[in-house]
């Protein structure tokens, strides 16, 4: 009897031990990540439900695909990402063509391209690529 109450009592403690822990940022807080190995901005978005345009924003990356082991990160509470908008135009990417050229053009900035597009690597468009410019 006494060996059934122990396993139980260690299942239970298992059980617990193994809930998902929830995560502050996820509460609408704000928080900080520190970056470890292998990471990348669009999976620490998704470990705090935050858009990686939001953490690259907040901490003013000059690009977001250059984070480093250690890198203290700001993470911005209520930041999800919600896709492109409904006014804008497309465009189609020619020869020589880069995400700030495009916005410039439009006078748009770069991230709100790359955001309404879910372009990850800011430096990777490819020609032919149709992309939608929001209005905003």
């Amino acid at each position: 009897m006494r060996i059934r109450v122990l396993l139980l009592a260690g299942f239970v403690a298992v059980g617990v031990a193994m809930l998902p822990v929830a995560d502050a940022s996820a509460a609408g807080v704000p928080t900080w990540h520190v970056v470890a190995r292998g990471e990348t901005l669009y999976a620490i978005g998704r470990l705090h439900g935050v858009s990686p345009w939001a953490i690259a924003s907040a901490n003013q990356l000059a690009s977001p695909s250059l984070i480093f082991v250690g890198q203290t990160l700001y993470i911005p509470a209520g930041s999800t990402y919600s896709g492109p908008t409904v006014c804008g135009s497309y465009y189609t990417v020619q020869r020589g063509d880069t995400l700030l050229r495009i916005g410039s053009r439009y006078n748009v900035s770069a991230w709100s391209i790359a955001a309404a597009n879910r372009i990850f690597n800011m430096n990777r468009i490819l020609v032919g690529q149709r992309l939608f410019i929001p209005c905003y």
